[in-house]
């Protein structure tokens, strides 16, 4: 009987793992978005206003054509649904609001995760739009190796009072690691920020969110 040739050792080694990931993926019906949050309370008479209440959006100039601002309205999009859940709705376009939101987002792909070794010297960071996808796989030389990308997203929500413009919540959430980005997920990142609104603890503090798949 002839040995196996490391070729096909390879292609086992590949079937195996592939096999090994969708049984992974098959046996979990949720996956965790951990975020790292922080926010900030500044309202008036050291009160914050009782729901419900009106806002409209405010938007940076980067953030009102083209690409950008596709990206801007599903952001917007998965706020309005966020704040909703809170007792606040966006007004209509001719009435006037006490508060004005401000969100921004930001992702950073990566070809794997700052831990491992890039032993290959393959793949290069780079930035992504609000919704970037997972992207492919690519291949080492010599042994058989799967590169996963890792993704770094901040998103950042502001709301200011609109008579005086002064901004009266800061919050930030935070989130690494290795899943594609989709609505779902960046939800869950808006939800994470604004846990415990409107009067957060101090300090930075984690905030678990599960995402059915």
């Amino acid at each position: 009987m002839h040995s196996p040739t490391l070729s096909t050792l390879r292609r086992w080694g590949l079937l195996l793992a592939t096999t090994g990931l969708l049984a992974l993926g098959g046996c979990a019906s949720v996956y965790l978005v951990d975020n790292q949050v922080q926010s900030f309370a500044h309202w008036d008479a050291a009160r914050a206003p009782a729901a419900p209440q009106a806002y409209r959006f405010e938007r940076l100039p980067s953030q009102r054509e083209g690409d950008a601002a596709a990206s801007q309205d599903a952001l917007e999009a998965l706020t309005r649904a966020a704040l909703a859940r809170l007792g606040w709705s966006l007004a209509e376009p001719a009435a006037s609001a006490p508060w004005a939101v401000q969100v921004t987002a930001d992702a950073m792909r990566l070809p794997r995760p700052p831990w491992e070794d890039p032993w290959d010297g393959f793949g290069y960071p780079g930035r992504s739009h609000f919704f970037m996808g997972f992207g492919d796989p690519f291949w080492g030389s010599g042994f058989m190796r799967i590169d996963t990308p890792y993704h770094q997203r901040k998103l950042s929500l502001l709301i200011r009072q609109t008579a005086s413009g002064q901004v009266v919540y800061e919050t930030q959430a935070a989130h690494d690691g290795v899943w594609h980005s989709t609505p779902a997920l960046w939800s869950a990142m808006l939800d994470a920020a604004l846990r415990d609104f409107p009067a957060p603890p101090a300090g930075t503090r984690q905030v678990n969110i599960e995402v059915p798949r």
